[in-house]
């Protein structure tokens, strides 16, 4: 009967299987290393031909003596490991992401030599050969050289590796560099020599053995990804320089040779060289952004354009030059202290801008130490010389003088003057007041002489009014005198008709009787004589209406008076004074109707006419009382 003991075997063979690992470990020493792996050896002993014991300051071990081994173990299965002699760490392999070096800390080899900070780079196969690196006398410490993007097998008893990203530089800025490790910057300089061939630092033991210094360096970096061992390298990133367009920039630099200055010996305030040379460089930039070390160089921008700067309390330009220029304070002949805006216009040509700058270091320094004490004197010694008044009403004579004055120091500074403007001049308000009230005075007088201007022209409006009102009237009198004159006239005509008919009537009687016609002809002629010029005084009387009325009337009744006299002459010629008077009687008895024979007969002289004479006396008598007491009746 079999038993359990009869498969004793079968436990043994499992026993095997589980412990085979082990067991080829301690009977065979053998070692199996993943292919994701390295395997890091320790020596705990050394049996016999080797040293036992490694160097004074030496851990790491490459000629077989106890301690941690050089040499590693690739992935792969190895024999001869046994437990008890050697212990093998299994450890990954050393990763650099994408993006990212490795910087390496070695912590075996030959010291670092005084006055240095990293190990200078020796082959090693990328520090994956400890036992390479250290027969080639690798040293200690933080190394020069750095490993990029990969996989490596790290002996990491002896390296420690630390994963640091890369130096990016953004665009428009500039990568300003400072060395760590090298020579000693050259005595009086502020930054080390241009090196070459060392790829933008990013071969730092080319940039050494190039004689590369130590500190502040001369070159910067452009935007773009480098490899840059910070422990080597230290990167600052500024922008780039910008000259705007207008400006143009004097760049003063604190490095390189002394240059010999070339402006000759007619300028003699400050030191202007080439470009390259310390100093200040002859040949300005233009318009554009340039990639400069802030700490090497320096770039005054100095505008080009016309350059307006104001000496005003409440005003200042965008380029702020002005900002601490003020409104000038000066005082007047009469001692009354006044403030004025003053406005300089200023331009610096391209090609001068090196010497303002050199003479001046900057345009602040322009304006601080040259035009503002120019300017302020200059209109204090102007406003000193005059009164206030006097000041202001001579405004523009003593800007013109200004600008011309102005002009002539600037030349000397090589700066153009374009213009200088007076702008708001404040005179105290005392004078104010005092030349208000004048002013006030002056108008009310130019208002009231105005006013008296109005009256007077009113008046003469108002007159012509009138005038023009009784122009009606006028043109109506004009008119009526016209009227009359013209009524006159015909009057006067046909009188003179009717007296050529009455004329031609009495020559015609004349022919048949001599005497009578003689007489009716001269009457006639008379009365037709007076009829006209009693017509003409008529129309005159009415042309003259008011002044020649009387005088019209009383020529009239001289000219009938004068007719009827010389009527009656020419009668009394032709009839005989005795007949013409008894003619007169009789047609004046005719026309009153008066009774011949009285009722009563008056019987007088024994004459043949006695009675009749006397009765004739008597009704003459009578009408002349009737005659005059027509005048008092009226």
């Amino acid at each position: 009967m079999t038993t359990i003991t009869d498969y004793w075997w079968i436990f043994l063979l499992f026993l095997c299987l589980f412990l085979y690992k082990f067991v080829l470990r301690v009977f065979f020493g053998m070692v199996i290393v993943p292919e994701d792996r390295i395997g890091l050896v320790t020596k705990k002993f050394v049996l016999f031909g080797a040293a036992k014991s490694l160097p004074d300051g030496r851990i790491i071990a490459t000629k077989g003596e106890a301690g941690f081994q050089a040499k590693t173990l690739a992935p792969g299965l190895y024999w001869g490991m046994w437990p008890w002699q050697y212990s093998v760490n299994m450890t990954p392999f050393t990763i650099i992401p994408e993006g990212n070096i490795g910087l390496v800390l070695s912590k075996d080899g030959a010291e670092i030599p005084t006055g240095r900070i990293l190990a200078q780079k020796v082959s090693s196969d990328n520090y994956q050969d400890a036992t390479l690196f250290l027969d080639n006398g690798g040293q200690k410490g933080r190394q020069s050289a750095f490993i990029t993007t990969g996989s490596y097998r790290i002996n990491t008893y002896l390296f420690e590796v630390i994963v640091a990203p890369q130096i990016v530089i953004s665009e428009n800025m500039v990568g300003i560099v400072t060395a760590m490790d090298g020579e000693p910057i050259p005595i009086g300089q502020i930054a080390g020599k241009f090196v070459d061939n060392h790829n933008n630092f990013q071969d730092f033991d080319q940039f050494l053995k190039n004689g590369g210094n130590r500190g502040l360096q001369p070159q910067v970096m452009l935007a773009g990804s480098y490899y840059i061992n910070s422990w080597a390298i230290q990167i600052e990133q500024t922008p780039m320089t910008d000259v705007p367009i207008g400006y143009v920039g004097v760049v003063i630099s604190y490095i390189g040779e002394d240059g010999q200055d070339v402006t000759g010996d007619n300028f003699k305030h400050g030191n202007i060289v080439s470009k390259g040379q310390r100093g200040v460089w002859m040949e300005p930039f233009g318009p554009g952004k340039y990639a400069l070390n802030k700490y090497t160089t320096k770039l005054e921008p100095v505008p080009t354009t016309n350059l307006v700067l104001n000496w005003a309390d409440a005003r200042s330009e965008s380029h702020n030059l002005d900002k601490n220029l003020s409104t000038i304070t000066v005082r007047s002949q009469d001692g009354f202290p006044f403030n004025l805006d003053v406005s300089q216009i200023i331009h610096v040509p391209a090609n001068e801008a090196p010497k303002v700058i050199a003479r001046f270091g900057s345009m602040n320094n322009l304006v601080s130490q040259v035009l503002e004490p120019t300017i302020g004197n200059y209109f204090r010694n102007s406003a000193q010389e005059s009164d206030v008044i006097s000041f202001l009403s001579t405004r523009k004579e003593r800007q013109e003088s200004a600008k011309n004055h102005i002009k002539v120091v600037l030349d000397e500074y090589n700066v153009n003057a374009v213009d200088t403007l007076i702008g708001d001049i404040v005179p105290p308000e005392s004078l104010m007041k005092t030349l208000t009230d004048r002013k006030i005075a002056e108008e009310e007088q130019k208002t009231y002489q105005t006013q008296k201007m109005a009256q007077e022209q009113r008046q003469g409006v108002e007159k012509e009014t009138a005038i023009a009102d009784m122009q009606k009237e006028i043109v109506k009198a004009s008119q009526s005198v016209e009227i009359a004159q013209r009524t006159a006239d015909a009057t006067v005509k046909k009188a003179e008709g009717d007296a050529t008919s009455l004329k031609l009537n009495v020559n015609a009687e004349a022919e048949a009787t001599k005497m009578r016609a003689n007489a009716e002809a001269e009457a006639t002629k008379a009365r037709a004589g007076a009829q006209a010029e009693a017509t003409k005084l008529t129309a005159s009387a009415e042309a003259e209406r008011i002044s020649k009325t009387g005088l019209a009337e009383a020529e009239k009744i001289m000219a009938i008076g004068k007719s009827t006299a010389e009527a009656y002459q020419l009668q009394v010629s032709a009839m005989g004074g005795d007949n013409f008077t008894k003619y007169k009687i009789t047609e004046e008895i005719g026309k009153g109707q008066i009774k011949v024979i009285p009722d009563v007969l008056i019987s007088g002289n024994s004459g043949s006419d006695g009675g009749i004479s006397g009765l004739l006396g008597m009704k003459l008598m009578e009408m002349m009382d009737a005659k005059k007491d027509e005048p008092n009746k009226n």
